[in-house]
């Protein structure tokens, strides 16, 4: 996944299902996975929201606009694995 120069590095596909079902599995009611670039570390992780209003609190810049140590690149929900428009690059 991300594997192309628009992104900062490729996620692995395992790692991303991965992330996924921890999301699924959570004792809180997440409906939302985000993805996020972790400039410092070079590396993505995920963030889990509860609803879009959540996602919005969060306040993470959007990757290519941002200059903050992290970075929204995308946002999927975490049981259809659509990816979410209006959050991403």
């Amino acid at each position: 996944m991300f594997d192309s120069p628009d992104y900062p590095k490729a996620l692995s596909e395992e790692t991303f299902e991965a992330w996924l079902e921890k999301g699924r599995e959570s004792k809180i009611g997440f409906e939302y996975m985000l993805v996020v670039w972790d400039e410092v570390e070079q590396a993505y992780r995920p963030v889990y929201a509860e609803s879009r209003q959540h996602i919005k609190e969060l306040n993470i810049s959007p990757w290519g606009d941002s200059v903050e140590q992290e970075s929204l690149v995308a946002v999927y929900d975490l049981f259809s694995e659509a990816r979410i428009g209006g959050y991403s690059v």
